[in-house]
């Protein structure tokens, strides 16, 4: 994969997509294929087993792997002489990597990157694991043994390896398969949210917030339905006690070491239960959704923090992950070489600081602070830093921290004033100062690697992001930032020709957009990020254009991926012959499910297009996950925000004015203002050709009182008395 895993050896870039690429020493030449014919073609014509290496750009075990057994002359000649070498970048071609490791999982309990499975020439699996180190150790085999036994069986038990991969795949047909029975209806939206509250409830860690004790990762799916089970449970113990817990994450996650408290942005997770020492790479969809989730906890709370941590990540993206085209680069890797030297690259070295460095730094004496203290001083006693370090050695297992400090927030800005008898607004100055220069000493330190790799799906969410922020924020340049970004993936991503969403592109040698010599047609949740980023941009622009294009990307998404039978949507192309497993995505994790996010975008567009079939086919998505739902609503956290907006009917809220009018601009606001998990916002501003009065015939019927401009709240566009004041807006919208 682009920069990954064995790059030396195989030095096959996805970016050029190319058939073959070779690297060769002064003894040996390897090749290594992409996923694709030619190495299906070469593994039959010479019967050879296959070896797929699944990893992607930023992965640290990746990195170790290719180090360790990649490099080896040895290890290269026995795969080159005896196996048809393929090697996948799981965010390129998600659906490969989905089958193969529903394989591992089933057959050994684990999974994880990079994946290695060994398939027969007609791509059945029949050996996988994770990593394995080179040679054994202790009870793990090594890659060479591995690499041996493979051998042995293949030539002397071929028949057994053949067959029992056969069995396991049609096992696993059986055991995915997602499909609602004749007649089906989903689940009480209720009781499927009251489960899923308190299962959530069950996994809460009270003192730091999150779901687990460690490692502990954002998930910001569960936090957004957390705060939706609060709308619509305010006055209840259990709406206070979802608030509690979503706020209480997020405070604590701002504090903490996960949070880049010089650079902006999240890190991936915390390997700690107080989210101090992260994994530090970064995420495009960690700071997409979090940018979302943080937006949204300032609607709740109107605490300005939450909206400072959202400009916070988007100010982070628009710096670092930003191409000029508008498009939005995948992510930043957590290993980088040591500032002070050295050939070895490290996990988090770009981002911790010694003791040492921050007194050389800032060393001046701050006027009028007990003890004569220096800015140093205050700076490390605010963000835990010490002079022997501060992260534990169960944190740092291969010591690559040691003396190292990582940041975070120990002390409110109020104590730390109070503890140097400071002024509030001059230790908040002298921080903020302190990380300015700390940020300059950062540029000058060895990059981590970025992965310019642009994928439809994640510049999907990262629209949302920026529409959603942009919106409440009311920040024009914001909004800029996503119009800019849904042109780049109508540019570059959209193949208007043959009318699909296409998967990915790339930041060439000359800077410019490349797209590969076979593009790689995209997904299900390359349409359906897309398609929710459209529709957030609509409300937040009230631009027709970004629906219309919606309307186009479903309407695809359903001719594609749709199961006419069973209900719900397949991953990837289900006609593929080459991906063996036609699945259905049926959890929520780092990413939210595409099926989840389609309940809500088709619940969403149908009453921006008047199609009650969109509604439907919302209804018989939720069916076919009824018994996941049912059973663990704690796994589809997002699906079950759909089940809920399906439940309680979404309010259409119209303004009708013209956009940019003063009166406008304020009922908008008041609307922006709220977290309103079940609305759709539209305009009526009387251009009766325009797309939405074609698909809504009604809004010609609701006009303005007066001259002013006036909002109308609807369910099934049976509407209540219209307003003007955006003071009666807000209360009828709360009510």
């Amino acid at each position: 994969w682009t920069g990954g895993l064995v790059h030396l050896l195989f030095s096959f870039t996805s970016r050029t997509n190319l058939n073959l690429m070779n690297y060769t020493d002064q003894k040996y030449k390897y090749n290594m294929y992409p996923w694709g014919q030619e190495a299906f073609d070469k593994a039959r014509s010479e019967d050879k087993p296959i070896f797929l290496s699944v990893g992607y750009s930023t992965c640290h075990w990746c990195h170790v792997m290719e180090r360790e057994s990649f490099e080896d002359e040895e290890i290269g000649k026995t795969l080159s002489d005896n196996f048809v070498c393929i090697k996948v970048d799981r965010e390129e071609r998600p659906d490969v990597d989905k089958v193969y490791m529903t394989f591992v999982q089933a057959t050994s309990g684990g999974g994880g990157w990079p994946m290695s499975v060994w398939l027969t020439p007609d791509l059945r699996p029949f050996i996988g694991g994770t990593y394995f180190p080179p040679k054994d150790s202790g009870r793990r085999p090594g890659l060479k043994t591995v690499l041996t036994r493979i051998m042995e069986q293949w030539q002397d038990n071929r028949e057994a390896l053949e067959s029992s991969g056969e069995r396991v795949i049609e096992a696993l047909k059986k055991g995915t398969s997602i499909a609602a029975n004749p007649g089906e209806t989903p689940p009480p939206a209720h009781d499927v949210a009251n489960r899923c509250f308190v299962q959530l409830a069950h996994s809460y860690e009270e003192e730091y917030g999150g779901f687990r004790d460690a490692p502990k990762f954002p998930s910001p799916v569960n936090l957004m339905f957390l705060m939706s089970f609060w709308s619509v449970n305010r006055s209840s113990t259990e709406g206070s006690e979802a608030l509690q817990m979503t706020l209480h994450t997020l405070r604590m996650m701002a504090l903490g070491g996960i949070h880049d408290h010089v650079a902006q942005g999240f890190h991936r997770y915390s390997t700690d239960s107080s989210w101090h020492v992260p994994h530090f790479e970064k995420m495009l969809y960690d700071q997409a959704q979090l940018a979302v989730a943080y937006i949204s906890a300032y609607q709740v709370s109107g605490e300005q923090v939450f909206a400072d941590v959202a400009r916070d990540i988007l100010l982070y993206v628009s710096r670092d992950l930003s191409d000029k085209s508008g498009g939005f680069y995948s992510a930043e890797d957590a290993d980088s070489l040591p500032a002070a030297g050295g050939s070895e690259k490290r996990e988090g070295a770009f981002c911790v600081w010694m003791g040492s460095e921050v007194r050389e730094l800032l060393p001046v004496v701050v006027e009028g602070a007990t003890g004569g203290a220096t800015e140093a001083d205050i700076f490390m006693h605010h963000y835990g830093v010490k002079e022997q370090g501060n992260v534990d050695m169960e944190q740092d297992p291969h010591g690559e921290l040691q003396g190292q400090n990582v940041l975070i927030v120990r002390y409110s800005v109020e104590l730390t004033a109070a503890r140097f008898g400071l002024s509030v607004a001059k230790v908040s100055e002298l921080l903020a100062s302190a990380r300015a220069k700390m940020a300059e000493v950062r540029k000058s330190r060895p990059a981590p690697h970025l992965d310019t790799k642009m994928l439809a799906s994640w510049n999907g969410l990262m629209l949302s992001g920026f529409a959603r922020v942009g919106a409440v924020l009311d920040d024009k340049a914001l909004l800029e930032r996503a119009v800019q970004a849904a042109g780049f993936l109508k540019e570059h991503l959209w193949d208007a020709e043959r009318q699909i969403m296409l998967r990915s592109c790339y930041r060439g040698d000359e800077m410019e957009v490349e797209q590969g010599v076979s593009p790689i047609a995209g997904f299900l949740d390359d349409y359906a990020y897309v398609i929710c980023g459209l529709l957030d941009l609509y409300e937040a622009t009230l631009q027709p254009e970004w629906l219309r294009w919606g309307e186009e990307l479903q309407d695809r998404q359903d001719l594609l991926f749709w199961d006419a039978e069973g209900g719900g949507y397949y991953c990837s192309d289900p006609t593929d012959p080459t991906v063996l497993l036609r699945l259905k995505q049926d959890q929520d994790g780092a990413e939210p499910s595409a099926n989840s996010v389609s309940a809500l975008n088709l619940l969403r567009l149908s009453h921006y297009t008047g199609r009650k079939d969109w509604s439907q086919r919302s209804q018989q998505l939720l069916a076919a996950f009824s018994d996941r739902l049912t059973r663990v609503p704690i796994a589809l956290p997002e699906m079950v925000r759909g089940l809920m907006a399906n439940h309680y009917t979404l309010k259409q809220i119209v303004i009708c004015g013209q956009r940019d009018a003063p009166d406008t601009s304020s009922l908008l606001a008041t609307v922006n203002s709220l977290f309103l998990p079940h609305k759709v916002l539209m305009l009526a501003d009387g251009e009766t050709e325009g797309y939405l009065y074609q698909r809504l015939p009604i809004l010609s019927s609701l006009t303005c009182q007066g001259s002013s401009a006036t909002a109308y709240v609807c369910e099934d566009f049976t509407c209540a008395l219209p307003v003007t004041d955006p003071q009666e807006l807000r209360r009828l919208l709360l009510e």
